[in-house]
């Protein structure tokens, strides 16, 4: 499993395009494309939802001026044969003949660059400072850095992100049993829960000293059946399991102990069941005294992340890969590609593997960051 911090790293290896990818087919030679005749294609079948001007009439449906040519010949193409799934345009696609295909891609790479909108719902501030916001309202008990100071609160600075998301969904769905954490952050979307959990990924977590019960050498031996999936010496590797170690002691035990009774949890059920009540404190006692780094590193902005991108996409038209402009794009459309390829549900190899990663709250950030730039 990857972290958040994998998938910044994977994002700066992997959008420079190194992968070797086919050539892209290109629109069939023949006599020049007529534009005249490509625009009354293009008012009888496109522009309902892309207009005549290459604008998407709605959000989601992507921009065509000045698209590149071949870029929209392969996409059409892959409509045809299926790669990528909408009944519509499969239907005009496989319906178009070869003249009235290459006559109305050639009208909508010769329009002018659209001019720039001004989309009310662009957001330019990174996940992580919007995180750090929506995360102030835990700092009174968490502690402004996540360091919990409070005996039977965790800490949160260095928690997997992925795990914070879906702790506080249990929360808000009565899996746990806490009244104030019920009601917190209940209205918050997915997106802004992850960006919550990227600013404490992000903390580094405070040593703690011995705690006042248990002997942390007598628990280091009953951590064995835990560090399968709570890692070595409770540092978690996978973003959906927690870490544990440098985790409040007294929380620990608590959990361990609600595990017995009203937390569910199939595996962890079966292992507390065994332990002592002596034996569970030297198991929090030894998880609490372990040392961890943070689990992410605070995100480049996405401006930065772009610039990789950028790479293959603001690339001479000249490249023998047809990849797409980009810059002013439509938000909602940059967003449900970026996620079809994150989910393998479009096709594109180096694609997958560089989004697989993504949270959506990156997705989002990319995509409006994209589509506040000037189109080219």
């Amino acid at each position: 499993m990857r972290t958040f911090a994998l998938g910044i790293a994977l994002w700066i290896a992997l959008a420079g395009c190194s992968e070797q990818q086919k050539p892209a087919a290109k629109p069939p030679a023949g006599k020049p494309a007529d534009i005249a005749a490509g625009k009354a294609v293009a008012a009888a079948n496109c522009a309902a939802c892309h207009g005549l001007d290459g604008r998407g009439v709605a959000p989601g449906i992507p921009h065509l001026a000045a698209q590149r040519e071949r870029y929209l010949f392969e996409s059409l193409k892959e409509y045809r044969d299926g790669k990528r799934t909408h009944a519509a345009l499969k239907e005009m696609a496989s319906r178009l003949s070869e003249t009235d295909t290459r006559n109305v891609l050639a009208y909508y790479a010769s329009l002018p660059p659209l001019p720039a909108a001004a989309p009310t719902d662009v957001k330019l501030s990174s996940p992580y400072q919007e995180g750090k916001a929506l995360a102030e309202r835990c700092f009174g008990c968490h502690g402004e850095d996540g360091n919990s100071r409070t005996p039977g609160i965790p800490s949160l600075a260095g928690q997997q992100p992925h795990y914070l998301v879906n702790a506080i969904r249990e929360y808000h769905q009565g899996e746990r049993r806490t009244a104030s954490m019920k009601e917190m952050l209940r209205d918050a979307s997915r997106s802004d829960l992850e960006k919550l959990a990227l600013y404490f990924a992000a903390q580094k977590p405070a040593k703690r000293p011995p705690p006042p019960f248990g002997d942390p050498v007598a628990g280091k031996p009953l951590s064995a059946m835990c560090g399968g999936c709570h890692g070595a010496n409770g540092v978690s590797a996978d973003a959906g399991t927690p870490s544990l170690a440098g985790q409040d002691p007294q929380y620990l035990l608590n959990a361990i102990k609600a595990y017995r009774t009203s937390r569910q949890h199939w595996g962890m059920q079966r292992y507390v069941a065994g332990l002592g009540d002596r034996e569970a404190e030297h198991l929090a006692a030894f998880y609490a005294t372990q040392e961890r780094g943070a689990a992410d590193v605070i995100p480049s902005s996405a401006r930065e992340l772009a610039e990789k991108c950028n790479r293959c996409h603001d690339a001479d038209d000249k490249a023998t890969v047809a990849m797409p402009k980009i810059r002013g794009q439509d938000k909602d459309y940059l967003i449900m590609a970026l996620r079809a390829y994150r989910d393998d549900r479009r096709e594109s190899s180096a694609m997958h593997r560089m989004s697989s990663v993504y949270s959506n709250a990156i997705i989002e950030d990319i995509a409006s960051y994209y589509a506040a730039q000037p189109a080219q």
